[in-house]
């Protein structure tokens, strides 16, 4: 039987990294003192900003990423494997990857994933975001091994890209992680329904840390971090302030609900419509 204690580490980031750091490396802290093997933060742990500029004068290449050697220190300290949700990494090209990091407990970088895909909507109110415009999308999907078995690796918005997942899942991932500073309007309509519909169809554990509050010029964030099994069932939610939950996985619930429902076995090929 494999089993690891997760934890979903919910923050509230803004436009400085310094202190942005000490919060996140606080409550990692936290998670490791409560039993967490496996630590997971949020989408842009480090840094909650509007603007281009702005960003550009805060962050680096990841050879030279303020937060990227914070986190592998922090990995190594607690002995904990950290999911650093995404971090902003300057490209040679101009543009930045959303990118996540998978930390083992010595601190050594296990995976990158850059996120697929880009959030540009028109919400409701005047809200929106043009992610495109600054960050470069990434063009594969990852998968990496753990000591509980193999890991998927997505950010935010991919959540709404079932195909994704699926792929994940007929990779060998039994759990998928999806990092996320969902906006209030579609978190309160769509975050726990799209979580939980992800788990049901792949049989996966989704674990899924966010951020929460407001940010950098009036942005506002859904929180409400979760942990969900692989038959849909919520197993940890957190509120709309900063905080951890947790949730032992027993993986051994994976192959269980993927044999009452063999549905990622049941794939075929058909005619797309005209």
């Amino acid at each position: 039987m494999t089993r690891v204690m997760t934890a979903c580490v919910q923050v509230n980031a803004g436009p400085e990294i310094g202190p942005n750091l000490e919060a996140a490396a606080e409550l990692v802290r936290r998670a490791r003192d409560a039993g967490a093997e496996f630590i997971t933060l949020p989408e842009n742990a480090s840094l909650m900003i509007r603007g281009r500029a702005r960003l550009l004068a805060r962050i680096g290449s990841e050879p030279l990423h303020p937060a990227l050697p914070v986190f592998r220190d922090l990995a190594r300290e607690t002995g904990a494997w950290l999911l650093v949700g995404s971090l902003a990494i300057a490209l040679e090209d101009g543009r930045v990857a959303n990118r996540s990091y998978l930390i083992d407990a010595e601190g050594v970088i296990v995976a990158r994933y850059d996120k697929i895909h880009m959030f540009d909507v028109d919400l409701p109110g005047g809200e929106n975001y043009r992610e495109s415009a600054i960050f470069r999308p990434g063009d594969r999907a990852v998968i990496a091994p753990t000591p509980w078995g193999r890991l998927g690796l997505t950010v935010c918005y991919d959540l709404r890209f079932a195909a994704l997942f699926r792929a994940l899942a007929h990779g060998g991932a039994g759990i998928i992680t999806v990092p996320a500073a969902f906006t209030v309007p579609t978190g309160r309509a769509h975050w726990q329904v799209l979580l939980r519909a992800r788990a049901i169809e792949t049989g996966c554990f989704i674990v899924a840390p966010a951020q929460c509050g407001s940010h950098d010029e009036g942005r506002r964030t859904y929180g409400h971090s979760l942990i969900v099994g692989p038959w849909g069932e919520v197993l940890a939610e957190a509120g709309e302030e900063p905080g951890i939950i947790t949730a032992t996985l027993d993986l051994d619930r994976v192959a269980e609900c993927r044999a009452m429902v063999p549905s990622l076995t049941h794939d075929r090929e058909f005619a797309l419509p005209s």
